[in-house]
């Protein structure tokens, strides 16, 4: 990531802090939910009976840093099999948009994600961490979903 976007990145995190990042739950369950930018939906999952199915909940508001995290996360969690994108994507950045590229395309030899469409699609993991992402979890697209009914109902069928 460049400097400007680092400094940006920092600002951001002073202006509108967000200290809602991920809730844990039933660490045996193969499934994560990923809200995107859509913050009441990731309390509302958190503070739901919904967390008993899911080994976890977060959201993701980066094309770089958080696909970062969300790479490593599944690398150290080797249950995790399926993750839900839902929620409203974050404008601008487009990070579901990136991570479904990523899962599909990959990186190129400058770690960028090929396809993505965002600013900044830069990674700092490994080839081998993506190529394990890629290859073991499946990802369920239901961006822009905010309905906790139907997350839950796609998670319970």
């Amino acid at each position: 990531m460049n400097n400007l976007g680092n400094l940006i990145g920092e600002l951001c995190k002073v202006i509108l802090p967000i200290p809602e990042e991920s809730y844990k739950g039933n660490s045996d369950s193969e499934i994560a939910v990923c809200t995107l930018s859509s913050l009441e939906l990731l309390k509302k999952i958190a503070n739901s009976n919904l967390l008993s199915n899911i080994s976890i909940v977060g959201r993701l508001l980066s094309e770089n840093r958080g696909i970062d995290e969300i790479i490593r996360h599944v690398n150290q969690n080797k249950k995790i099999k399926i993750i839900i994108i839902c929620g409203k994507e974050v404008w601008g950045h487009k990070a579901g948009h990136s991570l479904f590229k990523l899962h599909k395309n990959g990186f190129d030899d400058n770690r960028r994600i090929i396809g993505s469409s965002s600013p900044d699609p830069i990674l700092t993991v490994s080839k081998s961490q993506v190529d394990y992402f890629r290859n073991n979890v499946n990802l369920v697209d239901m961006i822009n979903e905010t309905s906790i009914n139907k997350i839950e109902k796609m998670i319970t069928q």
